[in-house]
């Protein structure tokens, strides 16, 4: 009796045993999978293995240049790098390269062991801005350049771009120095340029591609334009402010006036409202130069500046009636963040019900854009106004679009329709 009980308690942990070692080896090749998955980066190399290697295997060589201290970076590394379709594309096409270009006390021995290499990189390639894309031939020439963050799908158009001598940004400068000019060059070249963050050639493709043109008013050319205007000394500024309709009819309404606005505050406004000498300034003497300047643009410019000025310094007082009266003159065309930013600024600060009630139909407008935020911002403001069973019932719809879009703050939304039906404040 005691044998045969023995023999069942054998059989019963060598089958337990098995049962765990299967699971261990799925565990152990999910894992497996998991790191086969997403670009394949070199490790314990050396700047001199990699140009040899690429020249042996005839690819491509991607350099990830990027700080420790940069947020786009790490969400590519996170989020973008690891994806499959990425891998698939990049690993078979290029040698793949890390390269951390600053220097921390946490570095461990391969990151120093880059350090002369990497001050290298970032002083001939003159790398400015983080994350920067490389891209070098089978022989080691840099031949394409891209830079910031992108969804996957961007990230390896822009990739594909630099494997094609067509698109390729360094290849292309090359026939523009030896005299090349036609319309399609400097046009591919002006985008290239941005792509790479060249700012100056921006400027000089673009205006050589504009003096090729007959109708700057094409659909063509008012999208190339309105991408490539960054100031106002930009061929199409001038285009934009003239012909703004013509411009709205492209790109949508709005969009146009939202462009020159952002350019004259930049040049115009904010060197003035925030002087590095701290001088002081008045709001009509700003006005009246905008005006004079940029004729209505440049009123509608001051007045807006008023507004961002007071929220920007905490100016509740004089923010309420400013944004209103901003509101009730100019207000048709702006960009939902920009109505959502200005009514969810009227909840946390104003307690004038007449100023809620106008923050509610722009919170209304920015709603259609089916942004969780912007519908939560619509909520707070229908309970506000004490508009309670409407409010309830818009963060309902606000936690319904957070879960259907993955939005990470379904659990604060969730807190403040608790609160609405509790009947307590969530201001």
């Amino acid at each position: 009796m005691l044998q045969t009980s023995r023999t069942v308690v054998l059989w019963f942990i060598l089958l337990h045993m098995k049962q765990l070692f299967t699971a261990l080896l799925f565990v152990c090749s999910l894992s497996l999978a998991a790191q086969e998955t997403g670009i394949h980066f070199e490790h314990n190399t050396t700047w001199q293995a990699v140009l040899e290697k690429a020249k042996k295997e005839n690819k491509y060589i991607f350099v990830d240049a990027f700080t420790t201290w940069c947020g786009p970076c790490k969400m590519m590394a996170k989020n973008i790098f690891p994806k499959p379709e990425v891998g698939e594309f990049f690993n078979p096409n290029f040698i793949n390269l890390k390269v951390q270009l600053d220097t921390t006390k946490n570095d461990n021995a391969e990151v120093k062991a880059w350090y002369k290499d990497a001050h290298d990189i970032m002083v001939n390639y003159n790398v400015q801005v983080f994350p920067t894309y490389l891209f070098l031939d089978p022989n080691g020439k840099l031949v394409h350049r891209s830079v910031g963050s992108s969804d996957a799908a961007t990230f390896i158009a822009k990739a594909k771009r630099a494997l094609d001598p067509a698109t390729q940004y360094f290849t292309l400068k090359e026939k523009f120095t030896a005299g090349d000019r036609t319309p399609a060059l400097l046009k591919t070249l002006a985008n290239a340029a941005m792509e790479a963050y060249d700012m100056p050639n921006v400027k000089v493709f673009a205006d050589a591609y504009v003096a090729t043109q007959q109708d700057l008013l094409t659909k063509e050319n008012i999208e190339f334009l309105s991408k490539l205007t960054q100031s106002s000394q930009d061929k199409g500024f001038a285009l934009m402010l003239q012909h703004t309709e013509a411009f709205d009819a492209v790109l949508g309404k709005g969009k146009t006036k939202n462009t020159v606005r952002a350019i004259i505050l930049q040049e115009d406004v904010f060197p003035v409202i925030w002087s590095p000498t701290g001088k002081a300034f008045q709001w009509n003497t700003l006005q009246q130069d905008l005006q004079k300047k940029y004729g209505k643009t440049g009123e509608e410019t001051a007045a807006y500046a008023q507004v961002f000025y007071y929220q920007q310094t905490g100016n509740w007082d004089d923010f309420a009636p400013a944004v209103t009266k901003f509101m009730q003159q100019y207000g048709s065309d702006l960009p939902a963040a920009e109505l959502n930013s200005f009514a969810w600024a009227i909840f946390e600060h104003c307690s004038d019900m007449n100023c809620v009630e106008q923050a509610v139909e722009w919170a209304k407008k920015a709603a259609i854009e089916k942004d969780a935020n912007y519908y939560d911002t619509y909520a707070n403001l229908l309970y506000k106004s004490g508009k309670r069973k409407e409010a309830i019932a818009a963060q309902e719809q606000t936690i319904a679009l957070a879960k259907a879009t993955g939005n990470a703050n379904v659990d604060d939304f969730e807190a403040t329709l608790a609160k609405m039906k509790k009947g307590e404040k969530t201001w």
